[in-house]
């Protein structure tokens, strides 16, 4: 029996900070393999074992020259990098950061559009002292990159921000694919595409939640025009309750010091991210 092949890469986090557009671009690259959905298995599957892990890889086409996976939640799990590292310790890793205002709201939206939480953003943003301190806790990058720097070399990490995607899209591929040894394919209908889900078009949530059990028997039919047809005349954008511009401040004043310490842990310039009033919550 062949050995199955593990993971030459892993793209590590930040939760909520548009990794879902380096995957695409990476798995659009005929010399890639990425499963489509988050494995999770050193955070939240460890337990079941690696051979649980290399399923996902299996099947991949025989023309993937690299193998990788995207688990967003990985960068700030205190637990995840000893144990990729005992398991993968040569993997490269890929870092996509976002300022952290602008991801803790987000990750706040997601969870109201999900009805998780329904409060104002002052409950769960102006301390992590509640029912989801992940909200504030996972955006502080310097923490959690001086525990990876413990178990692997600088130079098998790769950051960059959220952005630098926004500047300059085809030289963050270009870095990408130059870190995990890949080569550099471009493609034009995706590198522009954005997916911004606190926009998207939704159905009532006690629609949704009543709906939920369908949801895989009529994924065949997304796309189709009839559907969303029928589908656009409930669906609406969800109104988040906004982020009021004190409690931005003193959001800013929270991770002011963890983003002097990533930026002497990555060499990168994040001063925009100091700057008052700069934060960006879209």
């Amino acid at each position: 029996m062949t050995a199955v092949r593990k993971p030459d890469f892993v793209i590590i986090g930040a939760a909520k900070a548009a990794t879902t557009w380096i995957q695409a671009q990476l798995q659009a690259n005929p010399a890639i393999f990425m499963p489509d959905p988050e494995p999770h298995f050193f955070s939240r599957e460890y337990e079941k074992g690696e051979d649980h892990y290399l399923d996902w890889f299996r099947d991949h086409p025989a023309r993937a020259t690299l193998l990788g996976e995207k688990s967003a939640d990985y960068l700030s799990d205190p637990h995840v990098a000893a144990r990729m590292a005992k398991m993968l310790p040569d993997a490269r890793l890929v870092v996509q950061l976002r300022n952290p205002v602008g991801r803790a709201y987000s990750d706040y939206k997601m969870f109201y559009r999900r009805g998780e939480v329904n409060d104002r953003p002052e409950d769960y943003l102006s301390d992590p002292d509640n029912p989801h301190p992940r909200f504030l806790l996972d955006g502080l990058y310097g923490k959690h990159l001086s525990g990876w720097l413990e178990h692997f070399p600088r130079e098998q990490l790769l950051v960059f921000t959220y952005e630098d995607v926004s500047r300059d899209p085809v030289g963050v591929i270009e870095r990408v694919c130059g870190h995990i040894g890949a080569p550099i394919t471009i493609d034009d209908e995706l590198i522009y595409k954005r997916e911004n889900n606190s926009r998207e078009m939704l159905l009532p949530l006690l629609m949704r939640k009543v709906l939920a059990p369908f949801k895989e028997p009529v994924r065949p039919l997304r796309g189709k025009f009839w559907f969303e047809s029928a589908r656009s005349l409930l669906a609406r954008e969800v109104r988040y309750p906004q982020l009021d511009p004190k409690l931005r401040e003193h959001m800013d004043d929270f991770y002011r010091e963890d983003i002097e310490l990533t930026e002497q842990l990555t060499g990168l310039d994040l001063s925009a991210w100091k700057a008052p009033a700069a934060s960006a919550v879209a």
